[in-house]
């Protein structure tokens, strides 16, 4: 009997899950909601790209969280606290946050504590899109290799762009800061007691994904290049790290004090950080020919190639990098910038209702044929991630009249998400990522039926649904599962902890015809106000929307 621990750190809360390491059996979970700011994040009025956090929320949900997991899993018979023999966490990201040379946030420090700029710098942060740009367009001319590997446009939700927004709007700040660390690797340090920031042991997967980190050009990008971008980020280099590391590597073991504090054996094994979707990649089972969604306030695809393979570079794409996802693997990473948060401005901010209204626009939508309501919109309320990369786009509602209702609206919005999923398969694909079957993961997944429905005859895919309703927590355990040694390899502890539900949306032909006509109207929209190009003609839009409407 041996269990492992995995700490999911959400949008807007942290969830401990307990996992039994022969079989994956969840026996205790607990969820911490950040207390800080609007459901845990910090806003600015004056800047709707502004979101923050506070890392002091994440110290508390992680000791409230895993205590209230063990808790619930000592009515388990045969558990122990004692019998945990190791602990995995993921995160958001990029979600970088600045340290002083103890390896503390700097925002702990009372100076500090009520500065924007000295929080974490929450995924969904825009504010550096000004400089993501300006990183795109060095790259290109000094260093192109640098974001081939990424789409070939930097983007604003990621680690340069937002430490360099940082150097730019608060200096102060920056000063202050010894270095910076994402999220996903401070947790781990912090669990191993690591006082020192160059001592951390930092992932692969957020420096891969989202710092230009290459051990084909010797880590992160070189001291010349930073310069160019400002010489007191190349001089920040040497603050930083020298190598990151895959899913193989630990990045420690749990020290004394949080072992205390927390009601576990000290010395037990802490599995290498990781992004949430990444790791929920791993629990719902990926391997070559698997699209994983996990499906939230935004959605992250993930998909591997062997490393044996040559994988060109994507246009548009989150990253190509070896060992992001499984040792052994390329992970590429994709996705969308807002998907549960357009649902939720629409039901909860725009028509001011809660879950009961949700659950009654999905009974009023699912009673709509595709094309019924004569709309269609476009999914980027938080800019577009995958595949335009760019955080100025809006969202946009097309069609509306004066009979149009909120269920009508809301299953537009299930739509646009959908296309925009459908968008990023077919990038994939173009570019030899072999996608044979398609996993979901996530509450919306496991809730709404409807929508994973639409998805599917939007795609022309079959959905499959994770067998946990905390993949990315069980992803994490499952990490350190195998770090621990209960299993001699990721694919053998993938094999027996993770699983599928039996439930799969096939698409159905008759509504995917009707799809594939309002797709092809949507990727015209998508490609005009996106800059693909600019002699698109939207003088029959409407027009062949309202056709499409008349039964």
């Amino acid at each position: 009997m041996a269990f492992t621990i995995g700490i999911d750190y959400g949008t807007n809360s942290v969830r401990a899950l307990v996992v039994r390491a022969r079989d994956g059996a969840e026996i205790g979970s607990s969820v911490f909601d950040y207390p800080s700011g609007k459901q845990g994040i910090l806003l600015d009025p004056d800047d709707h790209h502004l979101a923050r956090q506070h890392p002091g929320d994440y110290l508390r949900g992680l000791e409230k969280s895993v205590k209230g997991a063990l808790a619930a899993a000592r009515k388990t018979r045969g558990f122990s606290p004692d019998l945990v023999i190791g602990l995995g966490v993921d995160s958001t990201g990029s979600s970088p946050l600045p340290v002083d040379r103890r390896n503390r946030a700097l925002a702990q420090d009372p100076k500090w504590r009520r500065n924007l700029s000295a929080q974490c710098w929450l995924w969904k942060d825009h504010t550096g899109w000004r400089e993501a740009a300006r990183i795109t367009e060095l790259a290109a001319l000094h260093r192109p290799q640098y974001i081939a590997k990424c789409g070939n446009t930097y983007s604003s939700e990621w680690w340069w762009s937002k430490i360099w927004h940082c150097l730019n709007v608060a200096p102060a700040v920056f000063r202050a800061a010894y270095s910076w660390v994402e999220l996903a690797d401070w947790i781990p340090s912090v669990l191993a007691g690591v006082s020192a920031p160059e001592r951390i042991v930092r992932g692969v997967c957020a420096a891969g994904h989202k710092a230009m980190y290459a051990d084909a050009w010797g880590g992160l990008p070189d001291q010349e290049f930073l310069a160019l971008l400002d010489p007191r980020l190349a001089a920040l280099r040497d603050r930083l790290y020298a190598q990151a590391h895959d899913a193989n590597t630990a990045a420690g073991t749990l020290s004394p004090e949080w072992a205390r504090r927390l009601g576990l054996k000290p010395g037990i094994v802490i599995a290498i950080g990781a992004f949430d979707v990444h790791y929920g990649a791993i629990a719902c089972g990926v391997t070559e020919g698997t699209l994983v969604k996990v499906i939230g306030t935004s959605t992250c695809d993930c998909a591997v190639v062997s490393i044996r393979r040559q994988v060109p570079d994507i246009p548009g794409i989150c990253g190509i990098v070896p060992g992001s996802i499984l040792p052994g693997f390329q992970g590429v990473e994709a996705g969308q910038s807002a998907v549960g948060d357009i649902f939720r401005w629409w039901v909860d901010g725009i028509c001011g209702g809660g879950d009961a209204l949700h659950a009654a626009l999905t009974r009023e939508a699912a009673r709509l044929r595709p094309g019924a309501s004569g709309l269609l919109a476009l999914d980027w309320h938080n800019g577009n991630r995958t595949i335009l990369v760019d955080p100025m786009l809006t969202g946009m509602i097309l069609g509306c009249t004066l009979h149009t209702s909120r269920a009508e609206i809301y299953r537009a919005l299930i739509e646009a998400t959908a296309f925009g999923a459908r968008a990023i398969i077919e990038r994939l694909r173009e570019y030899g990522v072999p996608i044979e079957r398609v996993v979901c993961a996530g509450g919306i997944a496991e809730k709404n039926p409807l929508l994973m429905q639409i998805y599917a005859d939007v795609t022309g895919c079959t959905m499959r649904v994770a067998g946990s309703g905390q993949a990315c927590a069980l992803g994490a355990a499952i990490s350190a599962a195998v770090l621990a040694g209960a299993h001699p390899d990721f694919p053998a502890a993938q094999k027996a902890m993770s699983r599928l539900k039996a439930v799969r949306y096939k698409p159905r032909a008759a509504e995917r015809k009707v799809y594939d006509r309002l797709y092809r109207e949507y990727r015209r929209l998508h490609d005009g106000f996106g800059g693909r190009t600019t002699t698109s003609d939207f003088s029959r839009t409407m027009k062949d929307l309202l056709i499409m409407k008349t039964p």
